[in-house]
């Protein structure tokens, strides 16, 4: 403790006539109050900083968010519209029928047909950007219908192989005479 009391008086000796001893005026704690209280008047740089802000995330927004509907398309007659939403309420009907027999049994069987739908999906979008590239024309209506039957009968022979697989493994339970 001796130590270091030394080292702090010779700190001050060394530096005793450095230090700024000059006093404050008088109205020092006034001026400083005053200063304090002045209400000087605030610039509103943040008011158009947020307005800038808002219009660059709703231009990023639009941007990066894609509202796109794949399997809907402008360029279309109302007799293509319908014959797509048709098929396509068929393809939901059987895909949750699909989801319906999801089972451990079922699961590999499942996976492989929905793998082969995003095939489907992916030719079918083909289709329709050429569609709507080139407008409509038999050869692409008959491709793009082709597409949705095939993809109805596909998931009707994974229904039905899952329903087989079911009645074998019930039927394998049961002796016959």
């Amino acid at each position: 403790m001796k130590n270091e009391k030394d080292n702090l008086d010779e700190l001050f000796n060394r530096f005793e006539n450095q230090w700024d001893i000059q006093e404050l005026n008088s109205d020092h704690q006034v001026d400083f109050l005053q200063k304090l209280n002045k209400k000087e008047p605030k610039k509103r740089y943040w008011f158009a900083t947020a307005i800038a802000a808002s219009i660059v995330l709703m231009l990023g927004v639009s941007l990066f968010y894609k509202n796109e509907k794949p399997k809907e398309f402008k360029f279309a007659s109302k007799e293509t519209k319908r014959t797509d939403s048709i098929f396509n309420i068929l393809i939901d009907n059987e895909l949750v029928k699909l989801k319906e027999k999801n089972s451990p049994e079922n699961q590999q069987i499942i996976n492989d047909a929905m793998n082969q739908m995003k095939t489907f999906d992916a030719d079918y979008q083909k289709i329709i950007n050429e569609l709507q590239k080139n407008g409509e024309n038999k050869q692409i209506i008959y491709a793009m219908i082709s597409n949705l039957q095939t993809r109805i009968s596909f998931l009707q022979t994974v229904l039905k192989r899952i329903e087989d697989n079911e009645k074998l493994k019930n039927n394998s339970n049961e002796k016959t005479l």
